[in-house]
């Protein structure tokens, strides 16, 4: 028993010191950096930055001491901390926003057939065209909410479209889960304002209108009343360039169909109203004669 005891104690220590020469010789020092940046980061693993997770995009910062691929959910104040431990200097970029480009809502265009299949827009787009009968409309299986790790979109039960609020970081996870492309990612603009075509279907107008009383029919009206131009017609369907639009707001009176949307600017002024002139009486004068017997 005790030269059972004396070998196990003898092999214990041997392979302890193997392991230990083993540990050393193929260990991976880590760069202390990667938590430290890591820990400023969201944690929601979006994949928005096109890593697999907010650790990956914490290497490859550190790796490459740059902001490259970078987090839109960071403010300036975890910015600015993140460049102090790179030892760089911090890049600002334009925050983002992303736009829903469909309203096809169940009021503007109304349900053809009914799906019943798997509750996804993935599968859905597989499959069939659409309830409204638009092969380019939102879906409304909620893709776009379940990709969401910020809570920052949902769906609208009355219209039955997705609804992008105000705490969006731009991450364009639901960008991506869309099967059918109608989020877009454009820049937040001043005071949160900004113009876009909330339609792209791009089949003729009168095909178009038969599915949707709200969609572009590509008339080009818009394209003639804006003097920068930030908007092109394009396969039967506008496009408004953010990076070129003013915001004169020109576009969305002229949009015959209201498929031009707008949003947080101030009401509109009333066009005053010129009161008709009443058209002068024509004084007629009568000249008395007086007859001298």
């Amino acid at each position: 028993m005790l030269y059972s005891l004396i070998v196990l104690c003898a092999l214990g220590v041997i392979f302890a010191i193997i392991l230990y020469f083993v540990a050393q010789k193929f260990k991976v020092v880590e760069d202390p950096r990667i938590d430290e940046v890591a820990s400023l980061l969201p944690g929601a693993n979006c994949g928005g930055c096109g890593f697999a997770g907010c650790r990956a995009l914490a290497e490859s910062m550190v790796k490459n001491a740059n902001f490259e691929a970078k987090c839109a959910s960071l403010n300036d104040e975890a910015l600015a901390k993140i460049a102090q431990i790179l030892g760089i200097e911090a890049s600002k970029a334009d925050p983002k926003i992303a736009v829903v480009r469909c309203n096809g809502s169940v009021a503007n265009a109304p349900k053809k057939v009914r799906y019943d299949a798997a509750a996804t827009c993935f599968y859905a787009n597989s499959i069939f065209g659409g309830e409204s009968g638009c092969p380019f409309g939102c879906l409304g299986c909620g893709d776009c909410v379940t990709a969401c790790q910020f809570n920052a979109i949902e769906m609208n039960p009355i219209t039955g479209l997705p609804v992008v609020k105000d705490n969006c970081v731009g991450c364009g996870a639901c960008a991506k889960a869309c099967p059918r492309g109608i989020i877009e990612l454009r820049n937040r603009g001043t005071k949160d304002r900004r113009i876009w075509v909330s339609c792209i279907n791009k089949e003729k107008g009168a095909v178009a209108k038969k599915n949707c009383s709200v969609a572009c029919i590509g008339c080009m009206k818009c394209t003639k009343v804006c003097a920068f131009e930030a908007i092109t017609v394009t396969n039967n369907v506008a496009y408004i360039d953010y990076t070129k639009c003013k915001m004169c707001r020109k576009c969305v009176a002229e949009c015959p169909t209201g498929a031009i949307h707008e949003l947080n600017f101030p009401p509109r002024k009333p066009e005053p109203t010129i009161p008709a002139t009443e058209t002068p009486k024509e004084t007629i004068v009568v000249e008395h004669k007086t007859t001298e017997q």
